[in-house]
């Protein structure tokens, strides 16, 4: 999972404030913590100093309908990797419905530049390989913080490379064309999340680490979460 990816389940938590982890329970989850909030201070200095500034810059010059069509068009990017893993996951339904999401966005949605999809009741499904593992019964192993790629687990962390197969950017010979397209995928996811940061309240490395790993639970189970409070 890329480390947009990351930064958009984190927005997804604090949105919808789904009964977090007690720190002691998310504690039990993170027994490199010690490693893990130097590798944090270090992502957040470069946050601060170089991604952030980048997506404020980006979204103040770029008008909204543009900056809509282009977070669309990474999104269409991908249901891709959302079609694969709902093929390894024996996901038939959800399969059909972002197969026909890529078909209708890429075409009649010129490449993804509009949601044709969604404004046609295909909701969007949201699959990666550490879902995938997590489906048939690989465990998460404990949390770790990846330096530039921000919140993982070690079963996450090693789903990242399959992931990779599913996105254009490994089929790309131009390599300025293929960095600047990256580049450009993690400047629009940032510039996406801007708000959702007031959200953010108490130890930010504690909030994140909750957000993160509930999240990844919600999703790998289906929202079938049990309720143990």
């Amino acid at each position: 999972m890329r480390w947009t990816d990351r930064l958009a389940h984190i927005c997804v938590c604090a949105g919808v404030a789904m009964v977090p982890f007690t720190a002691n329970a998310a504690t039990e989850d993170d027994p490199w913590e010690g490693v893990n909030r130097v590798i944090f201070k270090f992502n957040e200095k470069l946050d601060t100093y170089a991604l952030k500034p980048l997506a404020q810059g980006y979204q103040f010059i770029t008008p909204q309908f543009l900056e809509d069509g282009i977070h669309n068009m990474y999104r269409n990017i991908g249901d891709v990797r959302n079609l694969a893993n709902d093929v390894l996951q024996a996901k038939p339904h959800a399969a059909g419905v972002d197969t026909a999401r890529l078909l209708m966005n890429t075409t009649l949605g010129v490449a993804g530049f509009f949601d044709v999809g969604t404004k046609m009741g295909l909701q969007r499904n949201s699959e990666d390989f550490g879902q995938t593992l997590g489906y048939w019964g690989v465990p998460s192993g404990p949390y770790v913080m990846l330096p530039l790629l921000g919140p993982s687990t070690v079963r996450d962390a090693v789903a990242i490379y399959p992931d990779g197969y599913a996105e254009p950017y490994r089929y790309m010979n131009d390599i300025p064309a293929r960095n600047m397209a990256i580049g450009m995928d993690i400047i629009d996811t940032r510039a996406s999340l801007l708000s959702a940061e007031k959200l953010i309240t108490g130890d930010k490395y504690v909030f994140i680490r909750n957000a993160y790993l509930q999240n990844r639970e919600f999703k790998i189970k289906d929202g079938q979460v049990e309720d143990d409070f």
